[in-house]
């Protein structure tokens, strides 16, 4: 199926979101677009499946205009979509989801679940999505859950299937199982609109590039085209990929954690006998797959997960045990690594998020009353500090694209003074030019003499940022080395290679 956009423009107010925008998808074609957030790409998807309408411009399928008043519309014509947050009913099973709205019936209108089971397990022998068809969605990882969501688009009979920033949420383990799904649907015939900020994946993945900048088509480029050049296109001015950073010059130490230990979910020890240190003006960054135990590590740090032994201080402060008030109030910042459960409140205006650290302190309020102007006019120099896309300081957070979202939590965080600085994910989901920003705050951050905690699951991120590394694999600290380590020996690391000739914190400090 040959698919077509010529002109396709949309308004909202006086936002220009798509300005006149032609693009043409081949049949069995990986077709990336580029973009910044903000830049325009989900409102010109969500105008292809019929959740918007165009204010001008035509879509085309094998030549003939069709017009998508709703999302049916454009499945009927062949178009699927995934989107970045799932569209998917948690207590259902998979098969129950996968068939939903176009479920089959046996005599007396009864269900036929057991049809229903066989579609989702031939869908998933074809293009090698294993899926289990009784297993309910609410107990799976998530890149089973996306696994889901193309099932139900092809059960559907999707020829173009819409990625909509599909990776944002995986594990790199996820995302290679992923690329490994796009390839199987390409071979079959199938096109893929890839969405993404992404460099490396487009080059890794797509046939052709179209790049978007402010609601326009800028350029199309091959696969091989160079980081550099992908980012001066997306941004519109070169790009510094490698942040630039002084020797660290650390201090006494900030947080000091010894013998940590910390159950997960399931009460199984996620974090099991952690010590390191941070010290004043130095960034420990953690390197490890997901799942090794960061993302209870820091909960704990920030109070959020009860300790199961060990302690942890800030500055000579015991806080081990203690609510995450008192932590922030110690001067500790968080990123967490999810922001719409952890580090937003979705319906709060954007103002109310970016002073939810510090809304029962002056100037912000006295006794029980918040001084409303107050808060607006910080939250305004925030966004314009942050380059917070968005009408409004009072539109609410969930009205923000995901990339905007983190910029409204790194902007609450990095706004006040610092003692600590945990930063978990800090790029994730966020565009190349905002992620330049952001890794020159962290620096930043760091050279006012602020420790810094930073866990991130980009290998390019930690050996970029990092004046020293810790390696996590199965709860534990492994080994710490330096940014100099090489890719290959950090790898074998993360994977457990050698994790009995782990080196003591104090071998690599300072």
């Amino acid at each position: 199926m040959r698919l077509e956009l010529r002109g396709i423009t949309k308004r909202f107010g006086a936002l220009v979101a798509n300005d006149h925008i032609d693009l043409t998808v081949e049949p069995g074609q990986i077709h990336a677009l580029l973009g910044e957030n903000g830049a325009g790409k989900s409102t010109l998807m969500n105008i292809l499946y019929g959740l918007l309408e165009p204010d001008e411009g035509d879509i085309l399928v094998d030549g003939r205009v069709v017009g998508f008043g709703r999302p049916a519309d454009a499945i009927a014509a062949g178009i699927g979509m995934v989107h970045q947050h799932f569209m998917l009913v948690p207590v259902f099973t998979v098969a129950e989801n996968v068939t939903l709205g176009i479920e089959r019936t046996r005599r007396l209108g009864l269900l036929d679940k057991r049809r229903a089971r066989q579609d989702v397990q031939r869908v998933s022998r074809e293009f090698g999505l294993e899926v289990d068809p009784d297993a309910y969605v609410e107990n799976l990882p998530v890149g089973t859950q996306q696994r889901v969501e193309i099932i139900k688009a092809l059960l559907r009979d999707a020829n173009v299937l819409i990625l909509d920033e599909p990776t944002a949420v995986l594990t790199p383990a996820e995302i290679e199982e992923l690329f490994t799904v796009m390839r199987s649907l390409k071979a079959a015939g199938r096109s893929i609109v890839f969405i993404t900020h992404k460099l490396k994946e487009v080059q890794q993945m797509a046939d052709t590039i179209t790049v978007i900048r402010q609601g326009r088509v800028v350029g199309s480029l091959p696969p091989t085209a160079s980081d550099e050049e992908l980012a001066a296109m997306m941004v519109g001015r070169s790009v510094k990929l490698i942040p630039d950073k002084d020797p660290a010059r650390p201090g006494e130490v900030v947080l000091d954690v010894r013998d940590l230990q910390v159950e997960d979910d399931l009460g199984k020890l996620a974090v099991a006998g952690v010590t390191l240190d941070v010290r004043a003006g130095e960034i420990l960054g953690i390197a490890g797959v997901q799942g090794n135990g960061q993302t209870e590590l820091c909960e704990a740090l920030l109070g959020l997960r009860p300790l199961v032994g060990g302690s942890v201080r800030v500055s000579g402060r015991d806080l081990t045990g203690h609510p995450p008030r008192d932590i922030l109030h110690a001067g500790v910042g968080y990123v967490p690594e999810d922001r719409q459960k952890e580090g937003l409140v979705a319906a709060f205006s954007i103002a109310e998020n970016l002073a939810l650290d510090v809304y029962d302190r002056p100037p912000y309020s006295r006794g029980v009353a918040l001084h409303l102007e107050v808060i607006d006019s910080a939250a305004t120099e925030k966004v314009r500090q942050f380059d917070v896309r968005t009408e409004s300081i009072q539109a609410p957070a969930s009205s923000l694209s995901g990339g905007n979202q983190q910029k409204v939590v790194l902007a609450r965080e990095l706004s006040r003074t610092l003692k600590l600085l945990i930063a978990s994910q800090p790029t994730r989901g966020v565009d190349v030019g905002s992620i330049e920003f952001v890794h020159k705050r962290i620096v930043e951050e760091r050279d006012t003499g602020t420790a810094v905690l930073l866990v991130s699951s980009e290998l390019d991120e930690i050996l970029g940022l990092a004046d020293r590394i810790a390696v996590m694999f199965e709860g534990r600290v492994v080994a710490f080395r330096p940014p100099t380590v090489s890719r290959e020996e950090l790898g074998l690391l993360m994977a457990g290679a050698a994790s009995e000739h782990a080196d003591p914190p104090a071998a690599v400090a300072g």
